[in-house]
């Protein structure tokens, strides 16, 4: 079991936020034992990671540092988003953080949690689904490891500001929510062990009981607000930071 009561936060995209945002995340990892006694961590917590073998990158290293921290106060684990799931052994051998770069399950008090960041279940986008299948792939993530990490990162900033969601319609957003908490109820309904099924990707808070003490949960983004979630024995409350 994992704990009692679990923090969930993702969507920070950290790297590309606004320095505020990024100062108020540091602040909430530096608190959040105080809201429960365990940590999700649901994807896109970086606008970029690869887990090089001896490199880090150097603006992450504040976050770094305070999520080894938190890791030493309270069990804590990671799920990848399509910005970030490039782990590898990083977060597991270094930090303690067992990450998972597509889902993972692990129970919270009494129920069992499927976690899982959202991006390729309901994408509409071709482009969205062709970006899915290629990050996924051996040969895509070993060539990014083998590049100089400046210009691999120079490479995802140029991708980034072409095919950036900043502009998007938010109805777009809005749609793939609603399809996003229909497949979660769908899994719920099928699988009769699940307590919970926890997803991000859409930047939309909500939350929906599908049966008594059986919820379908996202946070919301926290670069959208400074949103949280917090599972208890009650069930699921959506919050804001400060």
């Amino acid at each position: 079991m994992l704990g009692q009561q679990l923090v969930i936060v993702g969507d920070a995209h950290l790297g590309a936020c606004p320095k505020d945002v990024e100062e108020a995340f540091l602040d909430f990892l530096s608190t959040a034992h105080q809201q429960g006694d365990c940590l999700l961590l649901n994807g896109d917590i970086f606008d970029f990671w690869m887990g090089w073998k001896r490199v880090i990158p150097r603006h992450q290293i504040r976050t770094i540092a305070a999520l080894a921290e938190v890791a030493r106060r309270m069990p804590t684990v990671m799920t990848g988003g399509n910005h970030d799931r490039w782990g590898g052994t990083f977060w597991d051998e270094e930090l303690h953080i067992r990450f998972e770069p597509l889902q993972l399950t692990f129970d919270v008090g009494t129920r069992r949690a499927l976690a899982i960041h959202g991006d390729g279940i309901t994408e509409r986008s071709a482009w969205a689904r062709v970006m899915f299948h290629i990050t996924r792939q051996p040969l895509a993530i070993w060539t990014f490891k083998k590049m100089h990490p400046d210009f691999a990162f120079r490479i995802v900033d140029r991708m980034v500001s072409n095919w950036g969601s900043e502009h998007v319609d938010p109805s777009v957003f809005d749609r793939a929510s609603e399809r996003q908490q229909a497949w979660a109820e769908r899994e719920l309904r099928r699988d009769g062990g699940l307590g919970y099924v926890i997803m991000g990707h859409t930047h939309r808070a909500r939350t929906a009981e599908v049966a008594p003490g059986r919820w379908y949960v996202n946070p919301g983004a926290w670069l959208d607000g400074l949103r949280y979630g917090v599972v208890t024995a009650r069930g699921p409350e959506l919050k804001a930071f400060r």
